[in-house]
């Protein structure tokens, strides 16, 4: 006879009931921008007892999905030596079609967050600098919170006065102030727009996603129809722009770039390009993300870095000038070559 099998332990677990299924996380939606919102959304929890999942997605700013994602990281979540039963609790149940949020156990998460001399320099520099980006809305809670920073921060609000960040100012207003009231009614936009790259306009649809500031620069994301893909618009390169009464239709599958590694992100697919630059030229590796780096003889620096366009490759050497130039690929360094010289025959030199 066969040994008689062992039926398998059972599993003892809370009962939670949420709104809807939760689907996976999405990829654009970083674990530090989750964690970031949950160190919020935790004490918001703690002080609003029965919140809804609606209003809490509304105030976040993200869809009721990614708050019952969010909160599904909590669940037996805890302080190191703590029992099962001093977990964080979170418990999801639906009242007359509405999510219901329910957090215990989780006190020491709660209270508010408490900042840093730098970070309360930066969120002020940050505030400030928001609050004079042209076509801004609530600008009155954004001087409100500016005031009760400095007031709590004392002198440290001192600091950041001698902070100054330049954002594009009257020059792109009105493009902004259009930009902003598409986005308020969920309205397409039509750009004629310079495209530096190949130094003409064209004509393009978007649906605006939002507007957002970068290195001091006002940019417009949104749903290009002309190349069906998310792209982003650098405001003082706008030479026109309408709103249409058209519904804006941003596509499910389009998702708001992570800019917190910088504007430009290279893409293991983009072309490696390789350049030799004189210590008068380094400064290319403080400015753009690079493969690798290379110390050479005489204080030079061979620098391996991913490009997606040759025309601004092309830019880039013959501002270098003498302090740079272009190795590979050899093809690339050829087309370098005759710009330069064609360059130079303009001023009747060879």
């Amino acid at each position: 006879m066969s040994p008689a099998k062992k039926a398998p332990p059972k599993k003892t677990t809370r009962k939670r009931t949420a709104t809807r299924p939760a689907a996976p996380t999405r990829r654009a939606d970083s674990a530090q921008a989750q964690v970031t919102r949950l160190l919020s959304m935790l004490p918001y929890l703690r002080s609003h007892p029965s919140a809804k999942v609606s209003e809490v997605a509304a105030l976040f700013g993200v869809s009721e999905r990614q708050v019952i994602r969010d909160l599904q990281v909590l669940w037996f979540s805890g302080l190191p030596g703590l029992q099962m039963g001093d977990y964080i609790e979170v418990d999801m149940e639906a009242v007359e079609g509405e999510g219901i949020i329910s957090v215990s156990n989780a006190d020491y998460l709660a209270r508010p967050l408490r900042l840093r001399t730098d970070e309360a320099v930066a969120l002020i520099v940050a505030l400030r600098t928001l609050a004079s980006v042209p076509g801004s809305f609530e600008r009155g809670a954004v001087e409100r919170a500016i005031t009760k920073l400095e007031n709590a921060a004392g002198e440290v609000a001192e600091q950041a006065a001698a902070v100054q960040v330049q954002v594009d100012g009257d020059a792109v207003a009105d493009v902004a102030a259009t930009v902003r009231s598409a986005l308020d009614a969920k309205n397409r936009l039509h750009l004629s727009y310079w495209v530096p790259a190949r130094d003409e306009a064209t004509e393009r649809d978007v649906d605006p996603m939002r507007l957002v500031v970068v290195d001091g620069r006002l940019y417009l994301e949104g749903w290009c129809h002309r190349a069906e893909s998310v792209r982003l618009f650098r405001l003082d390169r706008v030479l026109d722009v309408k709103e249409l009464d058209v519904p804006a239709q941003v596509p499910s599958q389009a998702q708001p770039r992570d800019l917190d590694g910088g504007l430009f992100q290279p893409s293991p697919d983009d072309e490696l390009v390789t350049f030799d630059l004189a210590p008068a030229g380094r400064w290319v590796a403080d400015y753009y993300p690079y493969e690798s780096a290379e110390e050479r003889p005489g204080g030079e620096l061979r620098l391996r870095l991913r490009v997606r366009d040759r025309a601004w490759v092309r830019r880039l050497a013959l501002r270098l000038c003498g302090t740079g130039r272009v190795v590979e690929p050899a093809d690339l360094a050829a087309e370098v070559t005759a710009a330069a010289r064609e360059a130079l025959s303009a001023y009747g030199e060879r």
